[in-house]
């Protein structure tokens, strides 16, 4: 009877995991067919003319790029470089060092003649206190700014009060934009007035050749850690965020690479100090926000405006990433939980919170427990074979055809990876992360969610190799 009664439960469950699966591969599979759609549109939609007539207006918005930088010494400079070579009509960069114990500052000052100069600026969002402003002879757009150590939050506020046009920039110390970065990304704002924020997307640059803070040569990283993070970076921003854009959905803009109006940063308090996910939670603060304030508002993600960056190519550093990114979403979810199932927030409230809750909060958990007690069930005989194999299609055969699906959307959308072997490459690694991989990233979220609910709130050391030079 009881051997009855724990087949039971366990067939229950089985039928619940395959409903899981069936149902968040479903949701990605319509994500992929918006997407398409939308990267079709959107690639017809802005010509090189309209891009240039942008250059050309004197309505185009100044920006102010924000960089904060804690022990960034290796890539800092090839970082400023690929800033100072923007194609836009009228920006400046404020580089903040918050409390580096490395010589982030110093190279800073070194490679871009930077003398100290007087502090002049509002207060507008409060911050560890700032211990000098460094700006350079030899371009006046180019200010540093030493700060004590506060986290990255508020040394972005730092920046935030500084700041001296009505759009920011924020990217990380190790990022690298693309000559045109800026000029596509300001179009939303241009083209619609309520645009409050725009997110670019992110490439890897792992593998890729920089030349003076520049891309010349895109390439595949040459760890199989890295290339599995292409494949899952494709998947995230090229299916998920165009998706999720186009019915002002958007939950995330990276912290690598976005650009908000200063006054809706400001508005909300900046950017929040006691999260690990400060990025997702600004987005959320935003939407929350508006909404309740009854104003119309976008929030965009445009799929053109690259941003390159270094990934992990350690499964040590990979994992604390992963650890912190879910508890970083497990803390916006807690704090905006009365968003869920409101009308009040719209989308966001009665489908993309929920859509988070379920599949990026509670997946973990279900997905790591059914693969457990599947191996169990077939091995004690308490579970039919055919079963199993109806879930390994639902999980495996299916995820990695939308793995496929998103290097199919790269190669019709911004061929960035120019090599056709390049792409068979990804389309083998798209299969192949479904064989332990996946298993091993579900456990790693597992793991953070465990150390959400015991409160911590470390980032961990994210160990560099630095960018591969020309």
């Amino acid at each position: 009877m009881v051997r009855g009664l724990v087949t039971t439960a366990l067939e229950a469950f089985d039928l619940l995991l395959l409903s899981y699966f069936l149902v968040a591969n479903t949701i990605y599979l319509v994500f992929s067919l918006v997407s398409y759609w939308r990267l079709r549109q959107h690639r017809l939609r802005w010509t090189s003319r309209e891009l240039g007539a942008v250059m050309r207006s004197p309505a185009t918005p100044g920006i102010s790029i924000l960089v904060p930088a804690y022990n960034e010494a290796m890539n800092i400079a090839d970082s400023i470089r690929s800033l100072l070579f923007l194609n836009y009509p009228l920006y400046e960069i404020i580089i903040v060092n918050d409390g580096s114990t490395d010589k982030t500052l110093e190279t800073v000052v070194r490679s871009f003649e930077l003398v100290r100069a007087p502090i002049s600026y509002q207060d507008l969002v409060n911050t560890r206190t700032v211990r000098g402003v460094y700006r350079s002879i030899a371009n006046e757009d180019l200010t540093a700014i030493d700060k004590e150590n506060g986290g990255k939050a508020d040394a972005i506020n730092a920046a935030l009060n500084a700041a001296r046009f009505p759009l920011v920039c924020v990217i990380d110390a190790d990022s690298l934009l693309e000559e045109h970065a800026l000029t596509r990304a300001v179009l939303p704002f241009i083209e619609q007035p309520e645009t409050i924020a725009v997110g670019g997307v992110v490439r890897l640059a792992n593998g890729c050749k920089i030349d003076h803070g520049r891309v010349v040569e895109v390439g595949l990283p040459n760890s199989e850690l890295g290339r599995f993070q292409v494949v899952e970076y494709l998947r995230a921003f090229l299916a998920g965020r165009v998706a999720m854009s186009a019915i002002n959905g958007l939950m995330i803009i990276s912290g690598a690479f976005g650009v908000f109006r200063r006054e809706s940063v400001v508005a909300v308090g900046g950017f929040q100090h006691d999260t690990v996910g400060e990025d997702m939670e600004l987005v959320a603060n935003l939407h929350r926000h508006y909404r309740e304030a009854g104003k119309p508002y976008r929030i965009v993600f445009q799929p053109d405006p690259v941003c390159w960056t270094e990934a992990p190519e350690s499964i040590r550093v990979l994992a604390r990433q992963r650890d912190r990114w879910q508890r970083g979403t497990l803390q916006v979810l807690s704090r905006h939980r009365k968003m869920l199932f409101n009308p009040r927030y719209g989308v966001v409230g009665m489908l993309i919170m929920p859509y988070f809750v379920v599949f990026e909060g509670f997946g973990p958990f279900i997905e790591l427990l059914g693969y457990v007690l599947t191996i169990v069930g077939v091995a004690l005989g308490l579970i039919q074979w055919r079963f199993a194999e109806l879930l390994f299609l639902a999980a495996v055969i299916y995820g990695a055809m939308l793995s496929l699906a998103a290097v199919i959307l790269e190669e019709v959308s911004f061929r960035r990876y120019p090599r056709l072997g390049d792409l068979i490459v990804l389309g083998l690694y798209g299969i192949f992360e479904n064989f332990g991989y996946r298993q091993m990233a579900t456990w790693w979220r597992v793991r953070g969610v465990f150390r959400y609910l015991k409160g911590a709130q470390d980032w961990g050391t994210m160990t560099r190799k630095g960018f591969e030079k020309v």
